[in-house]
């Protein structure tokens, strides 16, 4: 059977569908054979991948190829340590990927721990209680509250039931559940109150159930599905690396061979140019890249840690700064998950309150004026009876050791509701006001109860006191209107006319265009001879007192990571599974939709186009209302075919799947589930859609530091074997040793790159477009910056080398000599040029003692530089002598002039736009 076709049939036609008697259930030997015949009850894992296959995976990537062809060289040289070195980085890398992977994979045995471990279900005519993977399709089972729904089932018998069902569907409050069959076609899933579906929890009332859709086949099993057959997304980061990974070993090898070629055509030695050809090639090599970028990264989820973001795959970090749309779950994300009332109305006055969630601070204000509720008794009322007639609790929990800030030091809590989420912001109001339950409870006693119905949609309790008896009443207010004869009014309780009617009905849609769930209150006192038997008899002739306005309200500091992310050039999209005016509303008080309007979609709107229709308005799109796990994957992929980076955020397991497919999913730490936590790559540990932005600001700087020590590197490189190339074609003796290049590539390729890492980002950072999808890393002038730096450094060290020489090539003395100063001049040509990558304009544009990293880093690869060249037992090994002080001014100024000539070019440039800008009619002033 088709799901269209459970909520459409009548419970009669379910029972003959399945051939089982409602009250005897099924034979146990029925069962039995179902069972053998359908498979268990519970989510199938896919076959998984081995541990062992998993690590040996991670030894296929092609970065890590060209670092084993590295290990095999400097084996060949005889460089021991760096052969070492290179491979503990693979080994580092392979060992964290397995451990990324393999956790990764873990999201269906998060989500197998919503279903059920027992049940009770009836068998020939008899209760048991059986293991919930035992069930078949056509068992009958019996729930009530605090039951866990074990498969899905459409309800035979509902009494009172009402499900919590956000973690599947995003909707903010339980949903009420009956037996009559539905009639129209594509029912959202949140609408479909005939059925129940396995993992969502019962919070009130009792029902009986068939079973219709078993393991796999259930919503929950589709969801399971959906994330086994979601592909995670390659970062922007790993695509960017294995790019540049071609690039450097098709540019190396064919570099070198020409050095080599044209060295040998010039009369070297064959041997003395294989072993510089392959000594350039080692350097031309960046090894230390993929360790400096995982260092970089480290570093970084350290600082997001303190930014309350766990990070569980490194690379999203670096993801979520290029990430162009964030598409947000609504409840529990955008919004606090806690229904709160935020708005009166009584005796034909507005009133607001203030407070937040469930703590019950807050005040009552009538036009900005606070009210003072002992000198109101209809509101005084109003809150009386809201709390009399309630099944719910507020409790606070203390957390040991963490104080509050502020003039009265007290131990940080959090308040905490138990039972209906309505319920307990009726309660919650009350406490606003001084007035509080434990207190009325302490006045009146509950003598008799009767349950809200989702038929009778209102309910009533009767309490006692020395006073007498009262009936307090609450419910939809056309429902409770009807039960009403009187109304208080101006402190009276005068007769409840057609003109009174229809000033509280117009208040009642007022509130309900606001998207405020609103709950009507009214009361009776009885008389001595009236009797609790006739409920009907019982809420007749209410008194009506007033209307209580409540919505699961915003988090207060969404608004301004919004406005944040917008200033970013970042569009931020709620996804959500509640209602359609809901969702606007909350939307339009986040500042979430432009000025200019902005599409809501609906769920049923997704479901009649195609994924060709979507992609031409999904960009258009601020609002998905009403939409079902599928629709969310659809979005996701809709945006990701148009060219963004998506993440995605979310709570529920509804949102696993869309989490997994989106270029970084983000799940809430302290009300998310474990599915969706699993699913993702970052945790939001303070569910604070504020520490996106934190996120994105060090994933752009994470990002730009690493293109700062490719440039470094590269440009470094590109400089050591120009040196090389020039000097060979130009028929000069080589003016480094293969010793000399291993040393210029061991000290500055080292610290002062890993420095580079962890620079601080440039003040505008937050205030530029996200990077496309598909930049290159070479965009941005980076790849000219690179060569043309390299170009510099190579002819500067070049020449410092040639004025070195005085003519006297053939001098092993002079020879040796000029080689130092070609050594040093590199050196220190690249220790400056570390400098100038700290900005994307020029060395002069930042404080050049800011990074006290780089600062050091600078100094130590110029100590070991020294010792090589002044300690004795070490110039024969490097080939090197002690320089003088005219030649120390040659390498200083030939070191010099690159970043001189560059920064010389930056500030040019800088002018030209300048002038440009401020001569454009199109500049504008905010």
């Amino acid at each position: 059977m088709s799901q269209r076709q459970w909520y459409q049939m009548s419970t009669e036609e379910v029972l003959l569908a399945h051939e089982v008697d409602p009250v005897r259930g099924l034979s146990w030997d029925e069962a039995t054979d179902r069972l053998k015949q359908n498979g268990s009850n519970e989510l199938i894992e896919k076959r998984s991948v081995s541990p062992l296959t998993l690590l040996l995976n991670q030894f296929k990537d092609f970065m890590v190829l060209v670092l084993m062809g590295a290990t095999l060289i400097s084996g060949l040289l005889g460089e021991y340590l760096d052969a070492i070195t290179i491979v503990l980085i693979i080994m580092m890398n392979g060992v964290l990927g397995f451990i990324q992977e393999f956790r990764a994979e873990r999201s269906l045995r998060a989500l197998k721990e919503l279903s059920a471990p027992f049940t009770n279900v009836v068998r020939d005519g008899e209760m048991h209680h059986i293991p919930a993977r035992e069930l078949v399709a056509g068992d009958i089972v019996v729930l009530e509250s605090g039951d866990r729904v074990p498969a899905d089932v459409r309800f035979i018998e509902t009494y009172g039931m009402y499900a919590e069902e956000s973690a599947l569907t995003g909707e903010s409050l339980p949903t009420s559940k009956f037996t009559d069959s539905l009639h129209t076609n594509e029912v959202p899933l949140g609408d479909q109150k005939n059925l129940g579906f396995m993992g969502t929890l019962i919070t009130r009332g009792t029902a009986k159930a068939v079973v219709v859709r078993t393991g796999m086949a259930t919503e929950m099993g589709k969801i399971a599905d959906l994330i086994q057959n979601t592909e995670s997304q390659e970062t922007p980061l790993q695509h960017r690396l294995e790019q540049l990974g071609k690039i450097l070993i098709a540019v190396a090898i064919g570099l070198t061979i020409m050095v080599v070629i044209a060295g040998i055509v010039h009369g070297q030695p064959p041997y003395a140019m294989f072993i510089a050809g392959v000594s350039l090639a080692v350097a031309a090599i960046p090894e230390g890249l993929p360790a400096i970028v995982t260092i970089a990264l480290a570093l970084g989820v350290q600082r997001m840690i303190k930014r309350k973001a766990i990070v569980r795959k490194l690379p999203s970090v670096e993801t979520l700064g290029c990430a162009s749309v964030i598409c947000s779950d609504k409840t529990g994300t955008l919004t606090q998950n806690k229904m709160t009332v935020t708005h009166l109305w009584v005796g034909g006055q507005s009133l607001d309150v203030t407070g937040d969630g469930y703590d019950p601070r807050g005040q009552i204000y009538s036009s900005g004026a606070l009210i003072d509720v002992s000198k109101n008794t209809m509101l005084a009322k109003l809150l009386e009876v809201s709390v009399l007639c309630n099944n719910a609790t507020l409790h606070q929990q203390e957390h040991d050791g963490k104080r509050k800030k502020g003039k009265d030091e007290e131990f940080a809590s959090e308040w905490l509701v138990k039972g209906d989420p309505t319920d307990g912001a009726l309660v919650v109001l009350g406490a606003k006001a001084g007035i509080y339950q434990q207190a009325l409870e302490g006045q009146y006693s509950r003598i008799h109860e009767v349950p809200f119905d989702s038929d009778r949609k209102r309910m009533s309790v009767v309490v006692s006191s020395s006073q007498g008896r009262m009936v307090c009443s609450k419910g939809a207010p056309d429902v409770l209107l009807e039960q009403c004869s009187y109304v208080l009014w101006e402190d009276k309780i005068i007769p409840f006319t057609a003109t009174l009617k229809s000033k509280v009905l117009s208040a009642n849609e007022a509130m309900a265009r606001n998207a405020l769930r609103v709950i009507g209150i009214a009361y009776r006192d009885l008389k001595i001879t009236d009797q609790l038997t006739d409920e009907s008899e019982l809420e007749d002739c209410l008194v009506f007192v007033g209307l209580t306005g409540m919505i699961d309200p915003p988090r207060r500091e969404v608004r301004d990571a919004i406005s944040k992310c917008r200033k970013a050039g970042i569009k931020t999209v709620m996804i959500t599974g509640d209602h359609q005016t809901t969702a606007e509303a909350i939307a339009r008080s986040l500042g979430m939709l432009p000025q200019n309007g902005g599409m809501i979609v609906s769920g049923a709107e997704l479901t009649a186009v195609t994924d060709e229709a979507l992609d031409k308005f999904v960009e258009d799109v601020y609002v998905f209302a009403r939409v079902s796990p599928e629709h969310k994957l659809r979005i996701v992929k809709s945006l990701q075919r148009k060219g963004h980076v998506v993440a995605m955020t979310g709570d529920g397991v509804n949102d696993a799947p869309a989490i997994k497919a989106a270029d970084i999913g983000i799940a809430m730490g302290i009300s998310g589930t474990d599915v969706s936590k699993e699913a993702s790559a970052l945790v939001l540990s303070d569910d604070n859609f504020s520490t996106i932005v934190a996120a994105i600001e060090e994933g752009r700087g994470i990002y730009e530091n690493i293109r700062k020590f490719i440039r470094y590197l590269l440009a470094s490189n590109v400089g050591e074997i120009l040196t090389m190339f020039i000097a060979m074609m130009a028929g000069l003796p080589l003016p480094l040793v293969p010793i000399q290049i291993l040393w210029v590539n061991l000290v500055t390729d080292g610290l002062p790159a890993m420095a580079l890492g962890v620079d601080q980002a440039e003040k505008d950072l937050m205030q530029q477009k996200p990077r496309g999808a598909k930049e290159n890393i070479f965009a941005r002038r980076l790849g000219w910056k690179i060569i043309s730096r390299g170009i510099l450094i190579g002819v500067c060290t070049l020449g410092a080398f040639y004025l070195s020489l005085h003519g006297h090539a053939d001098d092993p003395e002079v020879l040796v000599r000029a080689q130092s100063v070609s050594f040093a001049t590199l050196v220190m040509a690249q220790l400056i040029h570390v400098f100038d990558c700290r900005s994307s304009r020029s060395i002069f544009h930042r404080n050049l003692f800011q990074n006290r990293s780089l600062v050091l880093a600078v100094l130590s690869s110029l100590l070991l530089m020294l010792a090589v060249m002044y300690v004795p037992d070490l110039q024969p090994i490097f080939k090197t002598v002690a320089l003088g002080f005219r030649e120390w001014c040659l390498v200083i100024v030939a070191a010099g002039i690159p970043t001189f000539l560059m920064g010389i070019g930056s500030v040019t440039r800088g002018n030209k736009k300048s002038k440009k800008s401020f001569s454009s009619p199109k500049v504008s002033f905010r």
